[in-house]
């Protein structure tokens, strides 16, 4: 059997499938292993190069992997889809990683420690409980609403909504008061674990040195500017903030063919997260323009928004502080204003 060089690992829960290939790009190897088996197998095989999907497992693996000595590859899974020949399965699949990875240009993911997963974890979690925290709201709402019983949208007048069923003169039937208070319940307990989410986040922006800097950012408080410092990959993985901008899908997608430039909206790739951070970020320097320098008459975003519609001056915004970001990642630094670095 010829020199294994390249190894493509499709993940599972139980049966992982293995493809190794030669330096031709010739199959040498196909193994289905058990999940108990993988690290044993890869343990006795020569060091190599081990590619993988991204995916949630994938980091573990990787770890694992990399340990006794392969370098691991992480490549997304949309980089792989055009590799598949015709069927669909863990064969071609694991064919399909092993030959993206011998693409010189191919790009990669790199794979994250353990201190930066349990680091992201808890925005992770944040966002699912603001999630049921609008479940909640909506359908406390929707069910007084039956009763007549009207309060208006957004997370500032649930207030409002937990004071009706509590009140004495609510006139609801005793049943629905009963059934409503569980709904009352689930989310006050929301809310209290959310407030300690914030507050330990708020904590970490304090004690992070790029998240203090990338708060000095118009529009990046303490939950954008800890986002990003954990969840943003290195910044040597970009060779310029225009990269780091197209990673976060805040680029126009192109559709372009004979010299002629068509641009449609924004692509809305990588790290949904962040990219929705950074924009909410842009809205509230924009709500707040007339406080903000940058946004006054005669700048870029003055005269923005006197041109553009107010979401793409949104996105469009989000894209600038996100080179902004990669600039003082990269290089670091603190933001300095256009008028004050005159």
């Amino acid at each position: 059997m010829s020199e294994i060089i390249t190894v493509g690992l499709d993940l599972a829960k139980n049966v992982f499938q293995v493809h190794g290939a030669d330096g031709a790009g010739r199959a040498v190897l196909r193994k289905k292993l058990r999940r108990d088996q993988v690290l044993a197998f890869f343990g006795d095989l020569p060091p190599c190069i081990v590619a993988m999907e991204a995916c949630g497992g994938a980091h573990f693996w990787g770890r694992e992997i990399g340990k006794l000595g392969h370098e691991v590859r992480l490549i997304p899974p949309a980089y792989v889809k055009p590799f598949v020949k015709r069927q669909k399965n863990d064969a071609a699949d694991a064919e399909a990683i092993c030959e993206a990875a011998m693409r010189p240009t191919m790009r990669f993911v790199p794979v994250k420690s353990e201190e930066t997963q349990g680091a992201a974890m808890v925005f992770r979690i944040r966002e699912l409980l603001i999630r049921q925290r609008t479940q909640a709201i909506n359908a406390l709402r929707g069910h007084l609403g039956e009763f007549g019983q009207i309060a208006p949208q957004g997370t500032a007048n649930a207030a409002r909504l937990i004071a009706i069923v509590e009140g004495p003169d609510s006139g609801l039937p005793v049943d629905a008061i009963a059934a409503l208070k569980v709904l009352v319940a689930a989310l006050t307990h929301l809310e209290a674990e959310i407030g300690k989410l914030d507050a330990e986040i708020f904590r970490r922006a304090k004690e992070n040195e790029v998240a203090r800097r990338l708060m000095t950012v118009p529009g990046i408080g303490p939950l954008i500017a800890t986002a990003l410092a954990v969840l943003a990959p290195p910044p040597e993985t970009f060779r310029k903030g225009r990269d780091f901008a197209a990673w976060l899908g805040l680029t126009p997608r192109q559709h372009s063919t004979g010299g002629k430039q068509r641009l449609g909206a924004t692509t809305r790739m990588g790290e949904r997260s962040l990219r929705r951070l950074l924009i909410i970020g842009a809205n509230s320097v924009i709500i707040k323009r007339h406080g903000h320098a940058a946004a006054r008459p005669g700048t870029w975003l003055g005269g923005m928004l006197m041109r553009k519609p107010p979401m793409l001056v949104r996105v469009a915004l989000a894209n600038k502080m996100a080179r902004i970001v990669w600039a003082l990642m990269a290089r670091g630094g603190v933001y300095q204003s256009p008028a004050a670095a005159a």
